[in-house]
Formats: structure tokens, C-alpha cells, sequence
């Protein structure tokens, strides 16, 4: 990285590079975005071993679907956005996968990945979403964006492509539906 350029713009260079079918560029745009990649999945998913494969799913999509990045938003702000579906669909599958092979005989020993005392929040969030991406899926990736990862207005309305005004108004009403979702049961 020269004096002059950002990491950011190193990120885009080398995604223009790959965009372009460069496989050199290709192999240091996943290096260097992994550890964020994996850091943004393991802030959803509770279980070490899950987020790293939330994490490969993620490097997998950037790399086949790097075409598909327009250049609307920054390219670590689609990185984002990949790495956080990415996790969101892997708790989706384990989900899916713990309901199929749940047997009232075999409830000795819970399954870690769903059933953390300390992930519980995360776990909480997780069906909050689910329920919320169901009834109003327009809604989800600004929530999570803004909420989760913290981006700003203007770097969602990019990521989404919609007017700020839009995303300002998606954010407040997915708050308004997952707000009562999150709240202790008694």
C-alpha cells in the first residue's frame, strides 16, 4: 500500500482487478478481507466453528459473485453485507437442522450452538429476523447494517440502492417489529 491510498482503496483496486478475472488479485482480495469477513460472522453466530463456515461460504460468494458488485456502495461495505447473509443463512440452516433431528428422547444433551446462556442475545436477534425477514424481507440488511455493524444512512441507502429518506424509514419501522421480539419473556 503506497503513502497515498487508503486501505479501502486498495480493497477496490485489487476487486477491479478480480472483476476483471485476475485470479492473483482474486487470491489477495480474500486474504485480506477474511479476518473481517470472520470477525462480522462470529459477532452473529454464537459457535466458533459455525462463523468460520459462515466465513468460507462468504469468501466463496465474494469470489463467485464479484461481478455482481456494481460499485453503488464501497466494496467493504458489500463485503459487509455478504459476510452478514452469510451468517444469517448458516444460523438459518443449523436451525433447520436442529428442528428436523429433534427427538423429546434425546433432549440429555443440548446442542451448544443453540442453547448458549451467553449467546442467547445473539440467538434472541437471530429469530427476530427471521420473523422480520418473513413478513417485511425489504427490511432486514438496513437493520442489520445499521444496528449490528453500525454503517451510516448514507452507506446503507448505497449498499441497497434506495433514497436515504427510504432506508431511514425501514430502519425505524424493522425497529418497531423486532424491538417486542427481543424483550425478556417472563
Amino acid at each position: 500500500m503506497s503513502e497515498s491510498t487508503s486501505p479501502a482503496d486498495d480493497l477496490a483496486a485489487l476487486a477491479e482487478q478480480a472483476q476483471a478475472g485476475d485470479k492473483n488479485a482474486m487470491d489477495d482480495l480474500l486474504r485480506q478481507v477474511y479476518p473481517r469477513v470472520l470477525r462480522i460472522c462470529r459477532s452473529v453466530l454464537p459457535y466458533s466453528a459455525d462463523a468460520e463456515d459462515a466465513a468460507q461460504e462468504a469468501l466463496l460468494n465474494i469470489a463467485t459473485k464479484i461481478n455482481s458488485f456494481s460499485g453503488r456502495s464501497s466494496f467493504s461495505t458489500w463485503v459487509h453485507s455478504v459476510a452478514a447473509n452469510s451468517a444469517r443463512s448458516t444460523y438459518r440452516k443449523l436451525k433447520r437442522t436442529a428442528q428436523a433431528a429433534h427427538n423429546p428422547e434425546q433432549m440429555e444433551k443440548p446442542d451448544p450452538r443453540t442453547t448458549s446462556v451467553i449467546a442467547g442475545t445473539r440467538l434472541d436477534l437471530l429469530e427476530a429476523l427471521e420473523t422480520l425477514e418473513r413478513d417485511r424481507p425489504q427490511m432486514v440488511t438496513p437493520l442489520v447494517l445499521r444496528d449490528v455493524y453500525g454503517l451510516s444512512y448514507e452507506e446503507i441507502a448505497a449498499e441497497v440502492g434506495a433514497p436515504l429518506g427510504t432506508v431511514k424509514s425501514r430502519i425505524h419501522d424493522a425497529r418497531e417489529v423486532v424491538r417486542p421480539l427481543l424483550r425478556p419473556k417472563d
